[in-house]
């Protein structure tokens, strides 16, 4: 016996990898880790990340959100744990001298702060922090001497006492209490007791300190309000010996902000104007001055980060479509040379002593760690082996020609096996914003039916429809003042290509989205309700009046998508509302959305079900709604139910191309483990 067991052993090993194969599921998705953060020390010899990943509730874990565990990378897929598997740690980083990883965590009953633990070993002990607050993020400077601390407001304890006597009154949009800035003193073993504040504009939401520590920029917005986060943030150059502060006038969004080695200057990822879906221009600050100048504005691609090497040249990755590169520029803003990562998406990017280290994804994993070489990317991590197991279905990019004459591209997976003749039922997985982009890597999540439902016989579209971004300013401005089309109309243009090209059944073809990829869902299920055999609508919107009134971003509404207010044309802008198509609504439509969510009122989705059900009573229809949860589910519980729900639905009427099937039972079938005792949860 012991000899043939061996044998089929060793022959299990020889086996092709396809033998051992399986399809990817629901119960995979929800175990799935990432990396999180990176940090290098700023000689570059030391490389620290965090894993991020959600309790696996499958298997009996306690429901939660995510949390990110810390580890020192010595060298390709060597790593070492360096603090408790129950420490959830953000915002780290590295001391000036290299010494100790700093992060943030909170001890027990204390507020966030900033956190060290010697790399050469030791204790960690708590470098900064405050009483009253959490620390939001820190800097520290050169010296080692002080650490900026970024904190959230102070708490009023008048309005604490009222409410604990009952009063507990909200006036709406009112009551903001800003983010503070302190500096606090370091470089002893006792914490600063009392911080000193430093007086800057606005709601601050981020800093970035000068290499030589006199001056830092600051982002900030005139309110805690969403919409003033989106359309009135700016960068202020905070000279922290004189307290000066000059504002760089920056005309609409803005995002990463990196301070050049010599401190003359700063990059910027910001919008060209006010009418800018997106941040995703390359500029150069001066700092002496505040005036900025843009190296690649009209360009089709998008900028989505960037880092000052040691010798002055600045590295961004840049998205061109659905891939990526690896781009240099001098310190006068010159391209200097592009490396192509061949096949992995380049996410962020961190350096320390020239060496840069880059955190990508490819249709084969999720975001892990990569050291960059000089012309090519070492991998350094695999967090999630198991994916070894996984048959995955071809994934590639497919260009079509919408019927205006506009190229659209976008993100193909062909059902695991292959596509039969006549074509497969296909899924458009539709993405948010429009100021969004899917890239050719990992698309698989808890909303984005991706691998799973290649597992299934599914064929999956991820369309970069007009509006996206990583295609040119002028590409994601073309959506704009005209709701639905030529958007949406890009979404039955790439039915029809995807059915000529072979791959696609047209009769069988179903749609799913979050937030505008929602609203997506909504219109093709009502006003385009004859082209799609099955819809999953999540916090998506049904009517564009109510919308406005009801929602967070009002501003950001009118100056990237609307560029009109609905009393201008009330008539147009019901028009251009899924609920006024409801009589036209056979398309089998399942709706969630959490019940917290202020960026899309749950109110959207309750318009949309009422309209269907009362016009279109025997439309197969269900409206799901997840407690405590936003614009996006956070917890874990809820995104394996939600991911189940989804396949559930499709299973029922896209794989069968019965709209006319019974509706699943409410609680769907969740595959549960044991927990601990053995009892099932």
């Amino acid at each position: 016996m012991k000899s043939l067991r061996t044998a089929l052993l060793a022959g299990a090993v020889l086996l092709p990898s396809a033998v051992m194969a399986r399809p990817m599921t629901p119960e995979d998705v929800a175990r799935i880790e990432y990396t999180g953060t990176v940090a290098v020390s700023e000689d570059g010899t030391r490389i620290a990340y965090t894993t991020f990943s959600r309790p696996d509730v499958t298997s009996g874990e306690e429901n939660g959100s995510g949390s990110q565990q810390l580890f020192l990378a010595d060298g390709p897929m060597q790593a070492r744990a360096y603090l408790p598997e129950d420490v959830g740690v953000s915002g780290i980083g590295f001391s000036p001298d290299g010494t100790m990883i700093t992060y943030l965590w909170a001890d027990e009953d204390e507020k966030r702060g900033v956190w060290g633990v010697p790399v050469a070993g030791g204790a960690p002990r708590k470098l900064a922090g405050l009483e009253d607050a959490n620390v939001l993020s820190y800097a520290i400077a050169p010296s080692g001497e002080s650490i900026y601390l970024l904190a959230a407001a102070a708490p009023d304890e008048d309005r604490d006492d009222e409410a604990d006597l009952g009063f507990n009154a909200r006036i709406y949009e009112e009551e903001q209490h800003f983010n503070r800035l302190f500096v606090a003193a370091s470089g002893t073993a006792e914490v600063d007791p009392e911080p000193r504040e430093i007086d800057v504009p606005g709601h601050v939401d981020g800093m970035d300190l000068a290499p030589d520590g006199s001056w830092m920029v600051v982002t900030s917005a005139p309110s805690t309000l969403v919409d003033d986060s989106l359309v009135s943030r700016k960068p202020y150059i905070v000279n922290l010996v004189t307290g000066d502060v000059r504002v760089v006038d920056t005309p609409g969004k803005i995002d990463d902000i990196e301070i050049a080695p010599d401190g003359s200057q700063f990059s910027l990822i910001a919008g060209v104007d006010v009418n800018d879906p997106a941040a995703t221009t390359l500029h150069l600050v001066d700092a002496a001055t505040a005036t900025y100048r843009a190296l690649n504005e009209g360009a089709a691609e998008a900028v989505v980060d960037t880092e000052w090497m040691a010798d002055g040249r600045l590295a961004t990755i840049v998205h061109v479509g659905a891939q990526s590169v690896l781009r240099f520029y001098s310190d006068d803003g010159d391209m200097l040379r592009e490396v192509d990562p061949e096949g992995l998406i380049l996410t962020s990017i961190e350096h320390g002593g020239n060496r840069l280290v880059t955190e990508a994804h490819s249709p084969s994993h999720p975001n892990e760690l990569f050291l960059f070489t000089g012309n090519t990317f070492q991998r350094w991590t695999d967090h999630n082996p198991w994916l070894a197991e996984i048959d995955f279905g071809t994934q590639t990019t497919v260009t079509f020609t919408a019927r205006d004459g506009q190229a659209v591209e976008g993100i193909l997976i062909e059902p695991v096996g292959g596509v039969d003749f006549g074509g497969a039922p296909t899924i458009l997985d539709v993405h948010g914003g429009p100021e969004a982009h899917e890239s050719n890597g990992w698309v698989t999540g808890y909303g984005n039916p991706g691998q799973v439902a290649a597992g299934r016989g599914y064929a999956v579209f991820l369309p970069n429809y007009r509006g996206s971004t990583a295609y040119g300013t002028a590409f994601s401005k073309q959506h704009q003042g005209n709701y639905t089309d030529p958007e949406f109309a890009d979404l039955v243009d790439a039915k029809y290509a995807l059915a000529e090209l072979g791959y696609t059944d047209p009769a069988r073809v179903g749609i799913t989205g979050g937030s505008y990829g929602g609203y997506a869902t909504a219109w093709s299920s009502t006003y385009n309700s004859e082209e799609f055999a099955a819809g999953v609508m999540f916090v998506g919107i049904s009517n564009q009046i109510s919308k406005m009134g009801t929602g967070d971003i009002p501003l950001e509404m009118y100056n990237v998508h609307a560029r009109q207010w609905p009393w201008e044309d009330w008539t147009g802008m019901l028009e251009v509302s899924p609920i006024y198509y409801a009589d036209r609504a056979d398309t089998p439509l399942l709706i969630l959305h959490g019940e917290e969510d202020t960026r899309v009122s749950p109110t959207q989705s309750v318009e949309l079900y009422r309209h269907i059900k009362i016009r279109r009573p025997d439309t197969p229809l269900r409206l799901v709604f997840y407690p405590g949860e936003g614009h996006g589910n956070g917890m874990a519980a809820a995104r394996y139910d939600y991911n189940v729900r989804m396949m559930e639905w499709f299973d029922t009427y896209l794989m069968t191309g019965d709209r006319d099937a019974p509706i699943p039972g409410p609680r769907p079938a969740l595959e549960l483990g044991e927990d601990e005792e053995g009892g099932e949860d």
